[in-house]
């Protein structure tokens, strides 16, 4: 099976209490209506190199940069659909090709690099592959998100995330949903994804909220929570 896609937008990000979401969610009701799916349940599923090469660019804040993972909603079997993302952004636009296939297809092409598909997104996931040699599964992160989209402009979409876990064991998308909480016990990411500017009544909410945009990947913070814990001599324990 395949299912392309490729976007290409902005993607602001929020750090939100719990009444501030809920109080969003409230005043944008004229504007949105929820995802056709609802909640969800999302576990991604990223490969880097053994010297974690790909987040460390990322965490420099560099004009271009670039991410591949398999994504899934909520736990997989072999015969889930999933997703094989290359997630790239430069100059502050992101671009994300991926492609659905079966979790077993994933992983005979990602583990064993046997062939799935013929396409051109395809093609630029094996270059990016090739070109940084040995990318392997470095770290499983998994959230419960609550989406929306723009009456008006479908391709708007506002993001809500809870409960995110990270982990760096039992790297399978098979394997339930663990690890180690990323955020402080309350908070929730609000994502904004946008092709043009913010509608003028979110950018005047988030004014008169005083709600500001702020820098931060779930991966990368994951990451430095690692590394910080190693160099200190921690353990991390998983929930």
């Amino acid at each position: 099976m395949s299912d392309q896609m490729i976007f290409k937008r902005y993607e602001l990000k929020y750090l939100l209490t719990r009444a501030q979401r809920d109080f969003i969610q409230k005043e944008m009701e004229p504007y949105m209506v929820p995802d056709p799916h609802g909640k969800s349940t999302i576990q991604s599923l990223y490969f880097d190199t053994p010297d974690h090469l790909l987040v460390r660019r990322s965490m420099e804040h560099p004009l271009y940069k670039e991410k591949l993972r398999l994504r899934s909603y909520g736990v997989a079997d072999g015969g889930t659909t999933v997703f094989v993302e290359l997630k790239k952004k430069y100059d502050s636009v992101v671009y994300k090709r991926r492609v659905g296939m079966t979790e077993k297809e994933a992983e005979q092409y990602l583990f064993q690099e046997k062939p799935v598909l013929n396409t051109q997104i395809i093609h630029e996931i094996d270059y990016t592959r090739r070109r940084y040699g040995d990318l392997a599964p470095a770290m499983l992160l998994s959230y419960q998100r609550e989406a929306f989209y723009g009456k008006e402009d479908p391709d708007f979409r506002m993001t809500f995330d809870e409960n995110i876990l990270w982990r760096t064991e039992n790297l399978s998308l098979r394997s339930g949903i663990y690890g180690t909480p990323l955020l402080d016990n309350g908070q929730v990411l609000m994502e904004i994804k946008t092709k043009d500017a913010i509608p003028l009544w979110l950018a005047s909410l988030l004014s008169e909220e005083h709600i500001y945009k702020t820098s931060f990947s779930k991966y990368g913070t994951a990451y430095q929570t690692q590394y910080n814990t190693e160099r200190n001599g921690g353990i991390c324990h998983y929930a």
